[in-house]
């Protein structure tokens, strides 16, 4: 619980620090995901955004310091207990990485078969895969294959597919990267939207300013490996800040 807010705090890091050789990636980052909310990370190319991430989800260990999700420190968890605590996390990939031998239908069951005791019926995944591609309208696509599906419904799929456990947190890495302005902006509707009816938590990466402009509740600027600035889209866009300034320039 944030003292300051009286919210929830859902996923937090504190003084997170990767380093690879003489590359000091992540110097001490500190983030706050609070309940209900999308915070947008931003930075730019080999800022760190990707190893964060990839600390996030257990699939490197930082240095030092301490990634505490819904009160649970995974810098301390064994396989098991990461892979339990994954199935309460949802995580739409860059490129949305949907298996393309898969049915549209195999794609969403598939963390369905992975973890059968987190569903009551595991008979009823008819109903659970059918909800989910109604909340991202493409019900009708349920037995296509990837190959058949435009990017934009590829991406709509992936989301499907992240939203099936029914997670309380989702991660979105880079979410309208290489889809046309329309699209990206049904995608961005389309997160507005899952995060108001499921009222999720979202920690969003993306370079996209009109993305973060749209989505966000609170944005963080990844520099040298430190949460360099922090605040709504309005505050960090009309700041006096060399260093900000250069994420709103066009």
């Amino acid at each position: 619980m944030d003292s300051a807010t009286n919210i929830k705090t859902v996923l937090e890091l504190k003084n997170l620090y990767k380093s690879f050789g003489d590359n000091h990636v992540l110097n001490g980052f500190n983030l706050k995901l609070f309940e209900g909310e999308n915070l947008v990370v931003m930075g730019k190319s080999g800022a760190g955004k990707s190893v964060m991430i990839k600390c996030l989800v257990g699939l490197i260990q930082p240095d030092s310091g301490s990634i505490t999700i819904n009160d649970q420190d995974i810098t301390t968890m064994g396989h098991k207990e990461l892979d339990i605590l994954r199935t309460e996390i949802g995580f739409l990939f860059q490129g949305s990485a949907l298996y393309d031998s898969m049915t549209v239908r195999e794609n969403l069951e598939f963390p369905l078969r992975r973890h059968k005791d987190k569903i009551e019926n595991f008979q009823g995944t008819e109903v659970l895969v059918r909800e989910a591609l109604g909340n991202v309208g493409l019900a009708n696509a349920i037995d296509l294959m990837p190959s058949e599906l435009s990017g934009g419904m590829q991406r709509r799929v992936a989301l499907a597919r992240a939203l099936i456990l029914k997670p309380k947190i989702i991660m979105y890495d880079e979410p309208t990267t290489g889809l046309d302005p329309i699209t990206a902006k049904e995608i961005i509707q389309l997160m507005r939207t899952i995060q108001i009816k499921y009222r999720t938590s979202s920690l969003i990466i993306t370079h996209d300013v009109d993305c973060a402009r749209v989505i966000s509740n609170r944005m963080i600027l990844l520099v040298d490996g430190i949460n360099y600035a922090e605040g709504t889209f309005e505050e960090l866009s009309n700041s006096s800040d060399e260093q900000v300034q250069a994420f709103f320039k066009n």
